[in-house]
């Protein structure tokens, strides 16, 4: 007969494109499914998830100007820097400022309302949002649940430190009773609400409770590092423009009135020590001018007395003009550099020498001390009276006028100590969009899900692709050395006709009397011809039909196409030769018993052991009969024989349904009694290496193998059967 040639399989280790496609088609149903099914858990999500507010609030840092008054024009500007935004955004989340706001706001005492698994949160939100300030009363009696409104206000809490951390219960009573206990239901507290509570070291005051009797809540008092360092990095600063000094600040959370009062806190706090530590530096500035004013004023009134002696001495010498000149520039560079000087003093505490504006400062007083050398140079040439005159004078102008310049540098910090307001200001109040949830974002979340849901189907279909061996290609069958006799495609119709219940006389369906156009039955017709052919070669008509493993679906094809040959007027026996679970008798009818084992035991005769169909009437089979002990031995006995030579003559064609050769030896044993062995594969079950094994075993039993049989395929992109058969109902039109 002629062998139809399969196309080539793929090399391994390459990747065809048009099978990845047709991979995906093939599973198309159920890729699909599994992204409706991530799509379906996501709209269920955004139904029963907790809303998170996001509260938004915005600083301005300016430019830092120095404090100290009547700085040189060159210091004011090294001073007005642009401000460090890095620097303010550390700032404003540093534990001193997150810190205190913990502390105000009793962020370290968490309370929440337990609620019904799924749906409580969802009825809760609803609740809450149609029927504000109101306490939703328990639904179907489940008062430990809090159903909407239910709120706990815990003003102090103060727990061991074994206690720390730990769930605590907290239980409503009647009358603003409550009771504390913790997570294994140890009574800790009994106490009321408004008044303070102490027991088992244990102190707490509740401030106020709106709930259902027996509602319960969960209660954590947590360390207050770690409430810090959770806001920390949930309070997200960014700047808002390139080097624009404004910061915007974001939080969220699940109570939007909770997010306001954080957010705001923080923004308050932190404009709050931005003013003492302006207010700080103006306090040191005039901390330091008040300690030089004392010894200026000694220099003064010492270098008054000075110049008075010197004066009484000389007997009142008067300064002539070119001597006047020269006091005027003396007292002025001399004014100048201690003024300089006071500003090195209280430089020296903020900066180093290596600073730029330190060093600007020592540039300048450098070029007066050049001013003042040359001019001294120019004294140097005057009379030793006038030389002695102009010293002590410029000694008394210059203390003078330092002291009457700290004086006012002292009344203009001690102003600007009491108005300090610092560089920062708030623009925008923290405030939150209660219409508008940050989460969940709906959207967002079916458009993940249905890219998840695709992901997870893609690698579900290629992965259990990849790990099932089972053929999918004829061509791999061929490879073993097995001709394909036919590929008998998968039919509805018979998945139908399974769920389907019994006919009244036991038989269950058989496909080509049922459904007699249906592709399955014309592929069992066409490999009623090829049999026709390969019988012409055997050595009897005895047909064995087995399989490498079991579920190959060998009864099936056993039992068609005794039913097929037998529609052309040939008489067949169909024997199930399988007396370990043997089920031809559920398809053609009647009971397993007084069978093939009572046949072979001489407990029957062929009588009363072979039955006929009811259609077709040239249909006879025998059913397995009672479960031996030892089928193999019983198959091995000389009656079994006997019974073969007995039923040839009678019957055109002989078909045995056998057991699967690698569960049991039972095939091996009939395949020697076979003119025609065929083994079934089933598509996408039977795997290579069993069918090459099973073809091996029967070999070292001296059974030779004529063929295989290709079962239950499915339809596939690239089409394995689609060139072999054809729609009937076109043929016949």
């Amino acid at each position: 007969m002629t062998i139809i040639q399969y196309p080539s399989m793929q090399p391994d280790g390459e990747i065809d494109l048009s099978e990845v496609v047709g991979t995906v088609k093939d599973h198309k149903w159920k890729i699909l499914g599994i992204t409706c099914f991530f799509i379906l858990l996501a709209i269920a999500y955004s139904l029963v998830a907790t809303p998170v507010y996001q509260a938004t609030a915005m600083v301005q840092v300016e430019a830092q100007v120095q404090n100290l008054p009547q700085l040189s024009a060159l210091s004011q500007t090294l001073a007005g820097a642009s401000p460090e935004a890095t620097t303010e955004t550390n700032l404003i989340t540093s534990r001193m400022v997150i810190g205190s706001a913990v502390d105000k706001l009793n962020l370290t005492v968490e309370t929440s309302p337990r609620r019904f698994p799924v749906i409580g949160s969802f009825y809760a939100h609803r609740f809450a949002k149609n029927h504000p300030g109101q306490v939703a009363a328990p639904l179907l009696g489940m008062s430990d649940y809090d159903w909407g409104g239910s709120k706990l206000d815990i003003f102090r809490l103060e727990v061991p430190d074994d206690l720390l951390d730990k769930p605590l219960r907290f239980i409503a009573g009647e009358g603003g009773l409550y009771v504390l206990q913790d997570d294994d239901g140890n009574i800790l507290v009994i106490g009321r609400v408004g008044q303070e509570a102490k027991a088992h070291g244990v102190t707490i005051e509740v401030k106020s409770l709106a709930a259902n009797p027996g509602t319960r809540f969960r209660v954590f008092k947590r360390r207050e590092l770690t409430v810090i360092n959770a806001l920390q990095r949930q309070i997200n600063v960014t700047e808002q423009g390139k080097e624009s000094g404004i910061l915007g600040m974001t939080y969220n959370n699940a109570s939007p009135v909770m997010a306001t009062n954080v957010l705001e806190q923080v923004a308050e706090l932190y404009v709050r020590q931005n003013v003492e530590r302006n207010s700080a530096e103006a306090a040191n500035s005039l901390k330091f001018v008040r300690d030089q004013i004392p010894n200026v004023r000694r220099e003064l009134e010492r270098a008054t007395a000075a110049l008075n002696e010197f004066q009484n001495k000389s007997q009142s010498v008067d300064i002539n003009m070119q001597t006047q000149t020269l006091l005027n520039q003396t007292v002025s560079i001399e004014t100048n550099l201690e003024q300089l000087r006071l500003q090195q003093a209280d430089m020296q505490r903020q900066f180093t020498p290596a600073h730029p504006q330190y060093q600007a400062l020592m540039k300048q007083i450098g070029q007066l001390e050049a001013q003042k050398s040359a001019i001294e140079k120019k004294v140097g040439g005057l009379p030793d009276t006038q030389q002695q005159l102009l010293k002590l004078t410029r000694d008394v102008q210059v203390s003078n006028d330092t002291y009457t310049s700290l004086l006012n540098q002292a009344q203009q910090l001690d102003i600007a100590r009491a108005g300090t307001i610092g560089n920062v200001r708030i623009i925008d109040r923290a405030a939150v969009d209660v219409t508008q949830p940050v989460w969940p974002r709906t959207t967002l979340i079916l458009l993940g899900s249905a890219l998840l849901g695709g992901f997870v189907a893609l690698l579900y279909v290629f992965i259990r692709q990849m790990l099932n061996r089972g053929i999918e290609d004829p061509a791999v069958i061929e490879k073993i050395g097995l001709p394909v006799y036919a590929t008998i495609p998968v039919s509805p119709r018979e998945r139908a006709l399974q769920g389907k219940r019994a006919r009244p006389d036991g038989r269950e369906h058989v496909l080509v009397e049922d459904s007699p156009k249906d592709l399955a039955a014309e592929a069992l017709r066409s490999l009623r011809t090829s049999l026709h052919f390969a019988r012409l070669e055997a050595k009897n008509n005895v047909l064995m039909i087995s399989g490498a493993s079991p579920n190959a679906g060998k009864t099936f094809v056993s039992a068609n196409l005794a039913a097929v040959v037998a529609q052309t007027g040939q008489r067949v026996l169909l024997i199930d030769g399988d007396m370990r679970i043997g089920v031809v008798h559920k398809i053609l009818g009647g009971r397993a018993e007084i069978g093939l084992s009572e046949l072979i035991s001489g407990q029957v005769d062929m009588a009363g052991a072979i039955r006929q169909a009811e259609s077709p009437s040239t249909l006879h089979y025998i059913t397995r009969g009672k479960i031996p002990p030892n089928p193999s031995e019983l198959l091995m006995n000389a009656r079994f024989s006997a019974l073969l030579d007995h039923l040839k003559p009678k019957y055109d064609l002989i078909i045995i349904d056998t057991p699967p050769i690698l569960a049991a030896t039972d095939a091996a044993v009939i395949g020697h009694h076979s003119g025609t062995g065929l083994m079934v594969a089933r598509f996408g079950l039977s795997q290579s290496r069993e069918l090459a094994l099973a073809k091996q075993r029967f070999e070292q039993n001296g059974v030779s193998i004529k063929g295989a049989i290709f079962n239950a395929v499915e339809k596939r992109s690239r089409g394995y059967y689609a060139y072999a058969y054809y729609s009937v109902e076109k043929a016949v039109s």
